[in-house]
């Protein structure tokens, strides 16, 4: 029996598996397919990790460490939808609900005093930031969109795209020039394997370890970069200024969720940096009572709690004061008040920067008017392709869904490569000194000077996962003869000793007929926009982070949504990885569901990232059923798009769940015309035949448990019951489903 382990994870991907799960489980039923659960998400990583405190009744095996162990395996069948890439805010709203919930857990050091609570906290970083992704991708990454939902969305181009002002757009992308990641990296590549660690050397030469024993391999890439805080904050200033001075609206954009150690330090100092007036002036208090800005003004404004009411009106008004002579602040809900430094998960730079460009260079103010925008993206590795985009459409305007051609992916990502791997290696400096890489036999492989509160950085990429990225790029490049372009940067250093890799193993390969590329993000963004112009596709060969930030970028401004990308990870051992799209709206999602009962959450990635699970079932087993069940549902999804079945961002109107009834209905019908399985024919066309019969009644049983607040007690670790009965409202869907 072949097993698709589908992984349980959190917000609106999590509640539309409810709807979706059990048909799938009955339609793979007695075909040869088993589908199994596995719960990676926030609320399940935490009770995994705290197995010695809870009743057994509360336990949960760790299921990210069986996924990952499996993911190394030719047998691995991974369908992984969105999770959670927690902050410390989320991380703690998360506790808050499990231990109010019975859940005997132990609360966030947020600054630990002693060994006990830096063991805990080094405890709690297993769940925090891109805990999952490292663990399962074990391959890399080849993300496009499904030719159909191309197709699709060229015929009815979604209708969220603003024209750029006619008038002139001051909107622009701005970064350090000095000081950052960039401009410090130094890159080598071992040429024997050894053991490393990191260690700071103060002024005094005194050392003290930061990393015990990491092993390298022979052929890795290693990197060493600091961010200078002091040019960092300097940064920050001046275009505070600059904004004010033209009257921009200002955002920053860094990516706090993944980039789970650097990034919510540069958030900090951005919001110290804003708001010094105010800070700086309380700053005694605030530290008393615990206010961390790395977790944005929220947090502060959270601890006045404690303060007498004088005291914290005081703290108020002298914040709210701060506006009045700083630049206006983008908006997260103008409703709310929330801006774009409240909390540092609600401005996501791979989401929210494709949002700028849709709204034609503008985000929200707190008039709830679209605004031209000063984006702050203080490193360079991937600010001036931002840059390039914004610029393209201020000299040739918005595009047009209708017309533009695709940019696909392939992203190095395997055994965590990169930037994406370095949360245990980035530290944020003590004092003064030099914080330095070297063997166990005390070789220096690299260093960085440091100043007090600079943020080190080690990243690290293994030579096979450099080859398997070039092959598959090359693969993709042959299959659809569109041309590769490897986003790769000499100036910079990890880039340029990628480079010479890339080169190398270019020249293993028969690249006949093929055209290939190595360009500077920049340039390539520039490259990639020209062919996207004239309606032809391109293929981004790119490192992980870009892997990231372009399969939002791009997706957002051709489909209307990344959650509508097919991502395929062939596992370097031989299984699958199915990624089905971002989950950066999520929370909007849940939160429109438990005021209004509408899940506006579009599972087509799910049902894409089904199609190739049981295609590699099939091509592993022979197994017919599985090849059959494939081509079933991919017609499902065609006639799904054909007739129109997403779901509508308005109440009353189809949702989810009635998404996910069409897509049963459709891949019903297919399987009950095929003839290719007789039996399978059998079986199916009764089913096909109550689902159409019943068509009007259970789009209206569906539509019935709209309009009205839904409980589904608890947002982090929500009641299974309650938020099945919320999931599948339709008794007669569910008759005609549970009887098959």
């Amino acid at each position: 029996m072949a097993k698709i382990s589908w992984t349980k994870i959190d917000e609106a991907p999590a509640l539309a598996t409810y709807a979706l799960l059990p048909i799938v489980q009955v339609f793979v039923r007695g075909l040869g397919v088993e589908v199994e659960t596995k719960d990676i998400s926030l609320a399940g990583r935490i009770i995994a990790n705290f197995p010695e405190r809870l009743r057994d009744e509360q336990k949960l095996p760790d299921a990210l460490a069986e996924l990952g162990a499996l993911a190394q395996t030719p047998e691995a069948n991974i369908i992984k939808l969105p999770n959670i890439s927690a902050t410390i805010p989320q991380l703690m709203a998360a506790l808050k609900e499990l231990k109010s919930k019975g859940y005997d857990l132990p609360d966030f050091p947020e600054e630990p005093k002693n060994d006990d609570q830096h063991a805990l906290r080094a405890r709690f970083a297993k769940v925090l930031g891109s805990a999952v992704n490292p663990v399962l991708r074990e391959g890399n990454s080849d993300r496009r969109a499904a030719a159909s939902v191309k197709k699709y969305a060229q015929k009815n181009p979604h209708k969220m795209m603003k024209p750029w002002p006619a008038s002139g757009s001051k909107a622009r992308v701005a970064h350090m020039s000095d000081g950052d990641f960039f401009g410090t990296e130094k890159s080598r590549t071992l040429d024997r394997a050894c053991d490393v660690r990191i260690e700071f050397v103060a002024q005094d030469g005194s050392v003290r370890r930061l990393r015990d024993r990491l092993a390298l391999q022979a052929g890795e890439v290693i990197d060493a970069a600091v961010m200078h805080v002091a040019a960092l904050r300097s940064f920050y200033a001046e275009q505070i200024e600059t904004a004010r001075r033209e009257g921009l609206l200002l955002s920053l954009h860094l990516k706090a969720t993944m980039m789970k150690v650097s990034d919510p330090i540069l958030f900090g100092h951005c919001v110290s940096v804003y708001f010094a007036d105010a800070l700086d002036k309380h700053a005694q208090v605030l530290r008393e009572v615990g206010a961390n800005v790395n977790n944005g003004l929220a947090d502060v404004l959270a601890r006045l709690g404690q303060l007498p009411a004088d005291k914290k009106a005081e703290i108020e008004r002298d914040i709210a004061a701060v506006y009045a002579i700083r630049p206006a602040l983008a908006m997260v809900d103008s409703r709310k008040g929330t801006t774009n430094l409240h909390v540092p998960n609600d401005i996501i730079v791979d989401a929210s920067m494709p949002n700028v460009v849709r709204d034609g260079g503008r985000m929200w103010n707190k008039q709830d008017e679209l605004q031209d925008t000063l984006a702050m993206i203080p490193d360079r590795s991937y600010a001036t392709m931002y840059q390039e985009i914004i610029a393209d459409c201020q000299r040739h305007g918005q595009f047009d869904p209708a017309t533009m051609g695709a940019v696909s992916n392939v992203g190095l990502m395997a055994q965590k490569a990169e930037e994406y791997g370095s949360h245990d290696k980035t530290f944020e400096a003590p004092a003064a000194g030099t914080i330095r890489v070297v063997t166990e036999a005390g070789d220096l492989l690299l260093e960085q000077a440091v100043e007090p509160g600079d943020v080190f950085r080690m990243c690290q990429v293994k030579d096979a996962p450099i080859r398997d990225w070039v092959k598959l790029a090359l693969t993709r490049a042959r299959a659809t003869r569109a041309p590769a372009i490897f986003w790769l940067d000499e100036l910079r250093a990890h880039d340029a000793e990628m480079l010479k890799k890339v080169k190398r193993y270019l020249g293993e390969h028969d690249t006949t007929g093929l055209e290939i590329e190595i360009m500077k993000p920049a340039e390539a963004m520039r490259a990639s926009l020209a062919r996207v112009r004239q309606g032809k596709d391109v293929i981004s060969v790119t490192g992980n982070v870009l892997r990231d930030y372009l399969t939002d970028l791009f997706p957002i401004l051709e489909l209307g949504t990344s959650a509508r990308m097919l991502s395929v990870v062939p596992l370097m051992n031989g299984g699958g990885l199915f990624e089905t799209g971002a989950g950066g709206s999520a929370p909007k999602h849940v939160q429109q569901f438990l005021a209004e009962g509408h899940l506006r959450w579009d599972s087509l990635g799910e049902y894409c990232a089904l199609v190739p699970s049981l295609e590699l079932i099939a091509t592993q087993t022979g197994n017919p059923r599985a090849s059959l069940l494939a081509k079933t549902l991919d017609d499902a999804v065609a006639k799904y798009l054909e007739n129109a079945r997403t779901p509508s961002r308005k109440v009353n109107e189809i949702d989810n769940r009635g998404s996910t009834f069409y897509l049963a209905l459709y891949w019903a019908e297919a399987l009950a015309a095929q003839t290719e399985d007789m039996e399978a024919q059998k079986r199916f066309a009764p089913a096909a035949r109550q689902l159409k019969e019943n068509e009007a009644k259970i789009a209206a049983e569906l539509l019935a448990a709209q309009g009205r607040p839904v409980d589904i007690g608890g947002y982090y670790l929500p009641d299974p019951v309650l938020t099945g009965r919320a999931m599948r409202p339709s008794a007669t869907l569910n008759a005609i489903i549970d009887a098959m």
